[in-house]
């Protein structure tokens, strides 16, 4: 019945872009022979431009136009698809010196169904409804019809197709649309129009094509759809619970013939009893690596779409009409060993608050809502999937190891199923984290939550902070600040090669929450690969050059313009805060920076090795104290994606009388009533001295009161007295507890310093649970605090 071809439409210079490049002819190409478009099956035309491949209508006469075209049918049918495009329309390119209105609507076509009875039923085939051209500009869709592909689920590690960017892969889908794959966009956009037959029970005799206007109107393909539902209209993404054959390994693979399957994935076990129970919460928790014997699929189809389950291994299939599957039962396949159900069919949208318990008020907390077999569920404006990757921090969003949270402002909105749901609340390490089972209600429209204070350090006026993040925006880092219990977070600009971070942030200067317990500065992190990493805290200008000495952190063939020590100098005359970040990472010029007294506080954290603090981080620090050099702890995260929280690890400092702001924090990081720590809250006095003063004693030593204690929300096992690195007091919990207090008496032989420690044996993705306190100093005068091995070791990097 075809009465065209491309060649018969003749070049057009609107199908430059649909043109095969090897041919370079200008006509028209559209896909060919048998597709499968949107699980439709078509018998399209030929793709030899010569042969006629499509019935073209027009009132115009014209080589290749017809006014009518008559099909005929003998069959019945449900829906009539159609494979179709028409003529541009000139409003979207109008001719210089044109005014011409947009055709929206313009009848093209007319299709009647005619019975054998005689009788017939007719529609109109419109533009920008049942059809519209090969290639159009953006915002001018079709109402009543799809592009002929259909959307593509993408992960966000899979590789960057020709002509894609990283923002395309964040969507998580790629758009049909608008086509911006090169290697696709030659073969232009068929149209798809279902048309419902209202007498499918009658037969149809023909189906008679008539023109309407001189424009016109190409179809490449008709399909007779006998399904009950309609063939291109999908329903809301529903869950598909798969039960899986006995004894077969897969790998498994999900399909549907007329939809899209979104996700698919296996679970590992969600043991809710041991959830609730579990003394750690709020961390990230590895889920065991076993599997259910069940997988998982979230698939959008149509009323009629056919689910398959395929064993890719062995060839096993097994197919699941979904007009069988209704919510509560299970549904054998047409072939037996294996079974479907669908979950979670009704949904409620909700409005939620977490309060605090103090004062009734909405807090900023993180949050994760689980189903009932563990999938993480977020709140609207979150990702299902949340994006880990370096320098993709964009969205208030966690992936902690193996759990994922996001971050509320106190209030939120969410699709919750109905019936079991389970929740976790967390705000920083004074909050009692919060685990509890819900249900939730058919009729419920509301959602309150509560969480409460084990401890209130800043009513005793000490503040914490996470002394290095990177990419936040100031804003964004407001939210996980107050939400993680920060009351500062120093997001550090910097420069990596030819990209600069945060730059555009400095020039405001802080930023602070509607209360002013919480502040935001931008400072920089300025960095040589061999001489090492310095944090500029707090300058009211930056420092630059932020990069030296090439990749990666500066461009290529950039010198060594500064010193680490010019670079605290500047800063220091800033009125900042110089600290070594990651100490003692890279180990080399800071050795000679804390010896010329250079560095106000060193940045500590607990990594995930054999012992807690028996490692280079602390044991280099250890070496600077014995050797006398002053240096409080502090702790930073160096937060560069969506895989930490701002505040994992965190130091508090006591400001004494003084109101909070950046200048006494500083301050008192300097004079060293500070504390390091990944959870515990730990207070130390020696002497009634709190870290950062001294004990005078005269030649010989004397004895030393100390008092140690720890509260935690987490379950802690040890804690430590040490005294010039070694240590000399010890007090263990083999179960773990959150409270613990160590109180002895000690003899100290000379000059040197005193610091308490705690650890746990829990993990959080890796990172080990523990604090550390800066020193208590012990002076002797006429006396030095000295090591050998340690003055040797620092003489080495210095030369």
């Amino acid at each position: 019945f075809y009465t065209a071809s491309p060649r018969d439409l003749g070049p057009h210079d609107a199908a430059r872009g649909l043109s095969d490049a090897s041919a370079g002819d200008r006509l028209i190409r559209t896909l060919h022979g048998r597709q499968q478009l949107r699980g439709v099956p078509f018998e399209l035309g030929p793709s030899d431009p010569a042969q006629k491949a499509w019935i073209v209508l027009s009132r115009r006469a014209a080589p290749g136009l017809a006014p009518r075209a008559e099909l005929a049918v003998g069959a019945m049918a449900n829906y009539l698809c159609l494979a179709q495009f028409c003529n541009w329309d000139e409003a979207e390119r109008p001719a210089p010196g044109a005014d011409p209105i947009e055709r929206v609507g313009e009848v093209l076509a007319e299709v009647g169904l005619v019975y054998e009875d005689g009788s017939r039923h007719s529609v109109p085939i419109r533009r920008r409804f049942e059809v519209n051209a090969l290639n159009y500009a953006w915002g001018h869709l079709c109402f009543a019809a799809e592009p002929h592909r259909a959307p593509v689920p993408r992960k966000l590690s899979d590789p960057l197709p020709n002509g894609f960017y990283w923002g395309d892969l964040q969507l998580a889908v790629w758009d049909p649309n608008y086509p911006s794959d090169p290697s696709l966009d030659w073969q232009g956009t068929l149209w798809l129009s279902a048309i419902e037959n209202p007498s499918p029970e009658k037969q149809i005799r023909s189906l008679i094509l008539e023109a309407r206007s001189e424009d016109w109107l190409a179809v490449a393909g008709v399909t007779l759809c006998r399904t009950g539902g309609h063939p291109l209209r999908y329903e809301r993404l529903s869950l598909y619970r798969f039960t899986l054959p006995p004894g077969e390994d897969g790998p498994w693979e999900v399909s549907v013939d007329t939809g899209v399957v979104a996700r698919s994935y296996r679970l590992p076990p969600f043991d809710a009893a041991a959830w609730l129970s579990s003394p750690v919460r709020g961390l990230s928790e590895p889920r065991p690596d076993e599997r259910t014997d069940y997988l998982y699929a979230e698939v959008a189809a149509t009323g009629g779409a056919t689910l398959t389950l395929a064993n890719t291994k062995t060839g096993g299939r097994w197919d699941f009409d979904v007009r069988e599957i209704t919510p509560g039962g299970e549904v054998e396949g047409r072939e037996r060993g294996t079974k479907v159900q669908l979950l979670e069919r009704e949904k409620v949208w909700l409005r939620g608050a977490v309060t605090d318990a103090t004062n009734g008020k909405p807090t900023p907390v993180r949050i994760a809502f689980r189903s009932r077999d563990g999938r993480y569920l977020p709140p609207y404006g979150h990702r299902t999937e949340i994006n880990s990757a370096w320098f993709q921090d964009y969205g208030a969003d966690l992936k902690w190891g193996d759990t994922s949270f996001c971050y509320v402002d106190g209030t939120f909105q969410i699709e919750l199923p109905v019936g079991e749901v389970y929740v976790e609340i967390t705000k920083g390490f004074e909050y009692e984290p919060v685990r509890k089972r819900l249900q939730i209600d058919s009729k419920q429209r509301e959602l309150s939550l509560e969480i409460s204070r084990f401890a209130d350090l800043r009513r005793q006026n000490w503040v914490t902070a996470d002394t290095h993040v990177h990419f936040l925006s100031p804003t964004t880092a407001i939210l996980e600040a107050q939400a993680e219990g920060l009351n500062l977070i120093n997001v550090l600009a910097a420069q990596w090669g030819d990209l600069f971070t945060n730059v555009g942030d400095i020039s405001y200067g802080p930023l602070a929450s509607k209360d002013g317990d919480t502040l935001i500065w931008v400072g920089t992190e300025n960095r040589q690969h061999i001489l090492g990493h310095i944090g500029l805290l707090g300058n009211h200008d930056p420092v630059y050059p932020m990069g030296a000495s090439g990749p990666e952190e500066s461009y290529i063939g950039t010198p060594v313009l500064t010193s680490l020590a010019e670079w605290a100098d500047a800063c220091r005359e800033r009125e900042g805060l110089v600290v070594a970040v990651h100490f003692p990472f890279p180990t080399a010029e800071l050795a000679a920076d804390i010896v010329l007294g250079k560095i106000d506080a060193v940045e500590l954290w607990p990594v995930n090795i054999t012992e807690h603090f028996n490692n280079l981080r602390f044991l280099d620090w250890y070496r600077c104290l014995n050797c006398g050099y002053r240096l409080p702890a502090v702790a930073g995260t160096d937060k560069m994606g969506a895989w930490i929280p701002a505040g994992a690890y965190r130091a508090y400092a006591r400001l004494g009388e003084n109101e909070f702001n950046f200048a006494n924090w500083a301050k008192a990081v300097r004079e060293g009533n500070t504390f390091m720590s990944s959870g515990p809250l730990l207070f130390f006095e020696a002497d009634g001295r709190s870290p950062g003063g001294e004990i005078t004693f005269r030649s010989g030593g004397g004895s030393v009161e100390v008092r140690a204690e720890v509260k935690s929300t987490v379950p802690v096992h040890r804690l430590d007295i040490v005294v010039n690195g070694k240590v000399v007091a010890s007090r263990e919990a083999a179960s773990g507890v959150r409270e613990l207090t160590l109180r002895e008496t000690l003899k100290v032989s000379g000059p040197g310093w005193i610091a308490a420690r705690c650890a746990s044996k829990h993990l959080s993705a890796g990172t080990r649970i523990a604090a550390h306190t800066s020193p208590v100093y012990l002076v002797v005068p006429g006396e030095e605090a000295f090591s050998a091995p340690a003055a040797a070791y620092l003489l080495t990097l210095i030369d």
